[in-house]
């Protein structure tokens, strides 16, 4: 809905960020004061920020927190990024599930990396953990962890690294020994 100001510009708003104007109330040459006036402008606001998350998510999916983070940088306010983030994920164009998901499998075309390690890449990009276990578990009912370390350890070879750097290397990577082990004595 487009709001006109007798002084200032045009601006859009969704009546669902209305808290105290009425949708029915918003007629031609109504007159809003103080409240109600503050009211249509943070759901201006809340409806600017939408849009710039929408451009964000055309692009490709996102995380709420990486987001926000986005969103803070080009300084909308912390209740007008809540409130169109909310509304995002209610319409589910915004979802940490989705951002897991899609984040893991563009990962592992350029990396060979293991639980531990995808597990900490997605709690720093404010994925809860429970999000982030379910993500690596259908993650890797679809992925050998044995096959993706194999990969790291050629990888390793193809750098002519120490062999003796190996090992602590594929930890860094994410593997825990048990995987490491197991690649390791089948490859031999």
């Amino acid at each position: 809905m487009q709001i006109t100001t007798d002084t200032g510009p045009s601006f859009f708003i969704r009546t669902t960020y209305l808290k105290v104007v009425k949708e029915n109330d918003i007629v031609i040459d109504a007159e809003f004061l103080e409240e109600a006036e503050n009211d249509l402008l943070n759901a201006g606001f809340c409806f600017a920020c939408e849009r710039k998350a929408l451009d964000y998510l055309s692009r490709r999916e996102q995380s709420r927190f990486l987001l926000t983070q986005k969103l803070l940088s080009k300084d909308f306010s912390k209740q007008s990024i809540q409130c169109a983030l909310d509304y995002l994920e209610q319409k589910n164009y915004l979802s940490d599930e989705r951002f897991a998901t899609s984040w893991l499998n563009t990962r592992k075309i350029t990396k060979a990396e293991g639980r531990i390690r995808l597990l900490s890449e997605l709690l720093s990009r404010g994925i809860d953990k429970a999000i982030c276990n379910k993500a690596l578990d259908e993650f890797f009912e679809e992925n050998s962890e044995e096959e993706i370390c194999l990969r790291a350890i050629q990888k390793y070879k193809r750098l002519s690294k120490s062999e003796d750097k190996m090992i602590p290397y594929l930890i860094r990577c994410g593997f825990t020994n048990k995987i490491i082990q197991q690649v390791l004595s089948g490859k031999e």
